[in-house]
């Protein structure tokens, strides 16, 4: 048995919950000299294009495929990911004990669908960590939901004033993301008791980083809010090189850059903008004379949230960005 200490991964389904867990998996076997396997649920056969970027994989990354499960038919998207992962739950305890048999298994790391799976790490022994890979305000108010829960009377939307969470600029209540705008629904519920699981983990990974979200790192590193220490281990990014070391281009141009000249715009993989919407973004980045980098993703008048979408081919050349715009930004 290789006595080199292995990690499980545990993503939801699809390439938006796969591409942090590979990008997670590379900085644990480069930095901290782990192994790693990525264990995929999925509700049919593996996408062309999970197969194809799991193939570029270093030989310290193993992934393996849980068997795909049966869903009912008309669910939504998050319906879909919750189920699939509850689902793969007993393929996952099979594979769990295979591992042990060939690795020196220490810890599982699931997203925050995959949090029923920590009973199944509890009965190997072995350590529980949830990896959340969007920003840290957003696992700021998951932490805080609960007591938030507790003292507010009515909806969140109906308070007079916002609300003040420590690091954190005010946000009123109407602002508060969607799921949490009926606290009747059934899904509100079932947040309300997923991020109440949060505690039960060992420590939280969080793709993010001080000099990004300093206000907000901090108060989840306070100790007082009786959660698990919190890790903050990012940019996790995507990287031209199978290693995960290659520097893009826009990194190289960013080193270039006076330090805090630039302006960061993304809105992450669920953030689609109208045409409206992503003209006037890219009118007011080219009037501020400010240098930037844009993360772009094809506009979609249809929802202006909407987290799949088919994104633009680079053939177009980014032609649904106002005529002239990237000629007139040059430089």
């Amino acid at each position: 048995m290789d006595q080199t200490p292995h990690v499980a991964l545990l993503p939801g389904p699809g390439m938006g919950n796969l591409f942090p867990f590979i990008e997670l998996a590379k900085q644990l076997v480069h930095h901290h000299h782990l192994s790693a396997t990525i264990l995929i649920p999925n509700a049919g056969p593996p996408p062309p294009a999970q197969t194809t970027v799991l193939q570029t994989l270093p030989k310290t990354i193993k992934h393996i495929f849980l068997p795909p499960v049966d869903l009912p038919k008309d669910l939504n998207i998050v319906s879909q990911v919750v189920l699939t992962v509850t689902l793969s739950l007993p393929s996952l305890r099979h594979t769990l004990a295979s591992l042990t048999t060939t690795t020196r298994l220490v810890a599982l790391v699931v997203n925050l669908f995959g949090l029923d799976a920590f009973n199944i790490a509890e009965e190997f022994g072995i350590s529980k960590y949830l990896f959340f890979p969007s920003p840290a305000i957003a696992l700021l108010f998951s932490v805080h939901l609960p007591k938030l829960d507790e003292t507010v009377i009515g909806e969140y939307r109906d308070l007079p004033e916002p609300v003040q969470l420590p690091g954190c600029v005010p946000v009123h209540g109407r602002d508060f993301p969607d799921p949490v705008q009926d606290r009747s629904l059934q899904g509100y519920k079932g947040l309300l008791e997923n991020v109440k699981r949060y505690g039960s983990a060992d420590g939280i990974i969080l793709n993010s980083f001080m000099e990004l979200e300093e206000g907000a790192i901090k108060a989840l590193q306070a100790e007082e809010l009786g959660k698990p220490p919190v890790y903050a281990v990012g940019p996790l990014i995507r990287a031209g090189s199978s290693d995960g070391l290659e520097r893009s281009e826009c990194l190289q141009w960013l080193d270039c850059q006076p330090s805090g000249s630039v302006v960061f715009v993304s809105f992450g993989s669920g953030g689609t903008l109208s045409h409206d919407q992503l003209n006037e973004l890219a009118l007011g980045l080219e009037l501020s004379a400010q240098r930037f980098l844009w993360v772009v993703r094809s506009p979609n008048d249809k929802s202006a949230n909407g987290a799949f979408f088919e994104a633009q081919s680079q053939d177009d050349h980014f032609s649904f960005l106002p005529k002239g715009f990237l000629e007139r930004i040059q430089g």
